[in-house]
């Protein structure tokens, strides 16, 4: 098992949270926001609808943009080298994960498939969902958002490669804008051996089953 990781803001993008007032410190002034945005909106914050909705609103956000008290380096610090000298791919496919448009506050839902080739070391399956949702609950555009996760991972257990595809749909462009429903958007980095070997390259796409992600993945 490798000791824990004593850095606690590499690659999170964020102030430490000592930098920044907490959550509770600034929830008066969250709720009074969000009373001026209902206000904007054209609606009346004080009737009984609407009274209780800005410390709801305040609830879902700190639900939303948990992943801002997460280290992501820290969970993949605890790993495991008793393997039986497996050096396979590992790969986690289809884990869904929720963030928000940085640039408009609403939602991206999609789905990501992590892999990587060991050397030595590997990560429990849970703590690659884990490292997904770190940064998926922050405000987000998918390519930052799959580099971060590609990156952390190749950083932290300095595996042979390293292979992430992000498959999503953007409310920014299906409810406002453009509105076209039923588009998503793929994303991809490929480290190490899933760059350099394109075997490696094709049977990670191969597993992941998308045809898309291969063109872009290739390109």
């Amino acid at each position: 098992m490798s000791a824990p990781c004593k850095n606690n803001h590499i690659n999170s993008d964020t102030p430490p949270s000592a930098d920044r007032p907490s959550r509770e410190e600034a929830r008066e002034e969250a709720e009074a926001a969000v009373r001026v945005l209902l206000r904007w909106a054209g609606d009346d914050p004080r009737r009984e609808g609407l009274i209780d909705t800005p410390a709801r609103v305040v609830r879902a956000y700190e639900e939303f943009f948990q992943g801002y008290e997460q280290n992501p380096h820290e969970i993949l610090s605890r790993t495991f080298s008793e393997v039986q000298g497996y050096d396979e791919m590992i790969v986690l496919k289809d884990i869904r994960f929720e963030s928000y448009c940085e640039h408009h506050m609403v939602p991206i839902i999609g789905r990501a498939h992590v892999a990587y080739l060991p050397n030595k070391r590997v990560v429990g399956i849970s703590k690659l969902s884990r490292l997904v949702d770190a940064f998926a609950k922050r405000l987000q555009i998918q390519e930052k958002m799959t580099a971060q996760i590609a990156d952390t991972l190749n950083e932290v257990l300095q595996p042979i490669g390293v292979g992430v595809i992000l498959e999503a749909a953007h409310q920014c462009m299906s409810t406002r804008g453009v509105h076209k429903a039923g588009v998503s958007m793929v994303t991809s980095r490929m480290l190490g051996s899933f760059r350099d070997d394109p075997s490696t390259r094709r049977e990670f796409l191969s597993i992941v089953g998308n045809s898309n992600a291969f063109s872009i993945a290739n390109t």
